[in-house]
């Protein structure tokens, strides 16, 4: 299975875009039972048969390639978290190529590195088909995911059904916590009325499990 699992590997690095393609065109072909236990690292599902071993194949395939790194963001100092009742904070959210996340710690450089022992929110998640979605709604054109001070923006995958989970992700791994709930400073870091339109699609806080460099696309 570690084998098979390491050539999938090695495919969705080769073309993510086909992958992606891929995993789409077939995710509907599998059930969520067979995709959960996947999740949960259960190995091969099934008999040992041929069909079955490429049929875990490609689902090895569409979950990675369910996971694209869009941008990276991290940030010094806190502009919204411990700031109710007081103006926003004015530290600024830097796009990287990469960041340096460290197991239990979180990521270095930012805001929350060894904010406390075991803290849920060691990582923040986001999609983008989200923030693109909340802008269309609310006519903006001029503002990048950066503003609502997420770390990760990815691209093709429902972040909140990986809450309970843990998944890697360029071969760190990270345990999917909460929803990373939209608060009332959303509306004055995006556009009034943001807040709402996040509900339930905040994003996702987690902890690193097993930390190294993570890589935004290029």
């Amino acid at each position: 299975m570690r084998k098979i699992e390491l050539l999938a590997s090695r495919a969705i690095e080769t073309d993510l875009t086909t992958a992606v393609s891929f995993s789409s065109k077939l995710r509907s072909s599998f059930s969520s039972a067979k995709l959960q236990a996947l999740r949960r690292g259960l190995g091969k599902i099934g008999g040992s048969d041929w069909t079955e071993w490429r049929h875990s194949a490609i689902m090895i395939m569409m979950i990675a390639a369910q996971i694209c790194v869009e941008r990276l963001y991290v940030s010094a100092g806190h502009n919204f978290f411990g700031h109710h009742g007081q103006p926003a904070g004015v530290h600024r959210i830097a796009q990287c190529e990469k960041i340096h996340c460290v197991a239990g710690r979180g990521i270095v450089g930012d805001r929350f590195f060894d904010h406390k022992e075991y803290y849920k929110g060691q990582i923040s998640f986001f999609a983008s088909e989200v923030f693109e979605d909340v802008c269309l709604k609310l006519d903006i054109s001029d503002q990048s995911p950066g503003v609502l001070r997420r770390n990760v923006i990815t691209v093709g995958i429902d972040l909140n059904s990986l809450i309970g989970e843990e998944f890697n992700l360029q071969g760190l791994r990270f345990a999917g916590v909460e929803e990373c709930h939209p608060c009332y400073w959303m509306d004055q870091a995006l556009a009034p009325g943001a807040e709402a339109l996040l509900r339930g699609r905040g994003g996702l806080r987690a902890r690193i499990i097993v930390g190294g460099t993570l890589r935004g696309k290029t």
